[in-house]
């Protein structure tokens, strides 16, 4: 027998909210087993008076869901709107209360709502929101906790529960307040980079019972790998169409969910393919990939957002001549199929706590349109659609490289033993001024971005400056260190030799 939800609101101010949070309740593969949503409005037209029958729904209802926001409704007789006497009946009865509220400006609030929010945070606790994908998170928190004090669920979600023999203090507030300053600048977060991280982690229902749960540790640990070995991402290099050993790159890394997108992707777009076009249209020459990196970015963000993370498996990118494979343990739920990946479709995270703090720095950029909007840019850019499948317990990304007009079949973007003469075809301009600065003397990234006439860093500039590195043209003078404020970027001999190639061509 499944709990019967009422969603209270203000239908013409939280109709979309109501219908997504139903759709998200019924669809989750946890809470669609335990839960059923009802929603006034689709209901079929019937000869009794509607205040009866929502109030008559508000009684046979076990839980009740307030959503307040600036309206307050149509009033009664008593000057009452339907969500204020919902409210109270449900106080009434003794029923099930989860109150979330929306905005933060509370001078846009109708004065009775204002009342009704007062009356309700006396005797509740509120959550607040401002997007969907916060109140999936936060409703998502309450019924899992309502289902753990029940005893029909023996233990809460991976992401939710608690992480084993860990302690707030294997935290970092450093990367707390980092994850704040991104979420402030990217999606305008409520809380300040000022805000102690133990009402951080209350914020986004990140604590169980007091206690860091299995997200927070993977969002914002000292050590993630320390709890959970298998959170690490394994990334791969092939100059073969195959797996085959032994493999000429291959990197295995550690750190915060944050950390490891950045490092996978990175290290992809190292291996990747890439053409200079003109400043025809800007001082800077667009860099175009063989795959796009919102596309790279995307495939990895989403299998460390969505993967199985009870099983021992890793997260492993592969990054072929002709494609770049990622393999995620796990798979999807009913009821998305292979083929609604292709289609916009509603959001329906396997880890919500984990998802919520993504989207907020911007990691994920649009719920329920990650997959879709990749196949959008691979089509735009010319390429192959990407192909997903399920096997052997691995949720398997294949996205195909731009293959070049000239080719008559798939090369390697380099061999293992690349000679200067076939790196010196490669560079244009932007490196080779690089490489110029640097002939005399070391320089940090800030002074090369001022000398190229940028006013900040760009993310071209970083992207070649890996590049140079990868090909082992310069290199970091700490590199035990490469975060380092005092880092600075140096020639090699190998780079000196390219110069003096590329003068005598010239």
């Amino acid at each position: 027998m499944k709990y019967k939800i009422f969603v209270s609101g203000v239908q013409k101010e939280f109709k979309s909210e109501r219908l997504a949070l139903r759709d998200y309740i019924h669809g989750d593969p946890l809470l669609g087993q335990f839960f059923e949503v009802f929603l006034f409005e689709l209901q079929p037209a019937n000869d009794r008076r509607a205040d009866d029958l929502y109030l008559e729904e508000v009684r046979a209802s076990d839980i009740y869901i307030g959503l307040f926001g600036d309206q307050y409704g149509p009033e009664d007789s008593n000057g009452r709107s339907p969500t204020h006497r919902e409210f109270l009946l449900a106080t009434e009865i003794g029923e099930i209360r989860f109150i979330y509220l929306k905005g933060q400006d509370e001078l846009k609030r109708h004065p009775k709502m204002l009342d009704l929010i007062r009356s309700a945070g006396e005797q509740l606790i509120r959550r607040r929101f401002d997007t969907q994908p916060e109140l999936f998170a936060a409703v998502y928190a309450s019924l899992v906790n309502h289902l753990v004090s029940n005893g029909k669920i023996v233990t809460g979600p991976f992401d939710a529960s608690a992480c084993r023999n860990a302690s707030v203090d294997d935290l970092s507030s450093e990367k707390i307040k980092w994850f704040l300053l991104k979420a402030r600048a990217a999606r305008k977060y409520a809380l300040s980079e000022t805000t102690p991280a133990i009402d951080v982690l209350e914020h986004l229902n990140l604590l169980d019972g007091g206690k860091p749960s299995h997200a927070a540790i993977l969002l914002f640990g000292n050590n993630p790998q320390r709890f959970m070995i298998s959170s690490e991402v394994k990334c791969m290099n092939f100059h073969t169409l195959e797996k085959r050993k032994p493999i000429p790159s291959y990197q295995i890394y550690k750190g915060t969910l944050f950390d490891l997108v950045d490092q996978a992707v990175d290290f992809v777009m190292s291996k990747l393919n890439r053409s200079v076009g003109t400043r025809a249209k800007g001082p800077q020459a667009p860099v175009d990939y063989d795959i796009p990196e919102e596309v790279v970015a995307e495939g990895i963000v989403n299998a460390i957002a969505h993967r199985d993370y009870t099983s021992n498996a890793s997260v492993e990118v592969q990054v072929f001549p002709d494609r770049m494979e990622i393999w995620n343990p796990g798979t999807i739920h009913p009821p998305l199929t292979l083929a609604k990946l292709l289609l916009p479709h509603a959001s329906q995270p396997n880890n919500p706590l984990i998802a919520e703090p993504l989207f907020l720095a911007k990691y994920i950029e649009k719920a329920g349109s990650g997959t879709f909007d990749m196949v959008k840019r691979c089509k735009k850019a010319g390429m192959r659609e990407p192909e997903f499948k399920v096997d052997g317990g691995f949720f398997i990304l294949t996205v195909w490289r731009k293959r070049d007009k000239k080719q008559s079949k798939w090369q390697p973007e380099s061999q293992p033993e690349s000679s200067t003469s076939t790196v010196l075809v490669q560079y244009e301009s932007l490196e080779n001024r690089i490489l110029s600065m640097l002939k005399m003397n070391a320089l940090p990234v800030s002074l090369l971005s001022k000398q190229l006439g940028q006013k900040r860093v760009s993310g071209q500039l970083k992207i070649v400056l890996r590049k140079l590195i990868t090909d082992t043209l310069i290199e970091f003078t700490i590199p035990d260190k490469p975060n380092s404020r005092l880092q600075k970027y140096r020639i090699t001999k190998k780079g000196t030799d390219f110069l003096k190639k590329l003068e005598k061509k010239g």
